[in-house]
């Protein structure tokens, strides 16, 4: 059995917000969702995470999102991602 988490939230954020507290990044989000583990690799080699209209490849370890889809699109410039726990929501 894995050691690797099944869940995570994504907050998707304008690029200006630099608050490391969940709850702050949350309330400045203008998209949210919660992924779940497909048991898949994705094309980046990380593990696929989906859910709410999101795709997204997640080293686990690191919480670095290697590669994103909103509504099957990239992310527009000045858009950034972070990863937080799932029961952040």
């Amino acid at each position: 059995m894995s050691n690797e988490p099944q869940r995570f939230g994504i907050l998707v954020l304008p690029e200006h917000v630099e608050s490391d507290d969940p709850v702050a990044a949350a309330e400045s989000a203008i998209r949210s969702a919660v992924v779940d583990a497909t048991g898949e690799q994705g094309a980046s080699g990380y593990p696929r995470f989906v859910g709410d209209g999101v795709e997204a490849d997640i080293d686990p370890e690191t919480r670095t999102v290697e590669a994103l889809l909103v509504d099957g699109a990239e992310l527009d410039y000045g858009l950034t991602v972070r990863v937080v726990d799932a029961d952040a929501f």
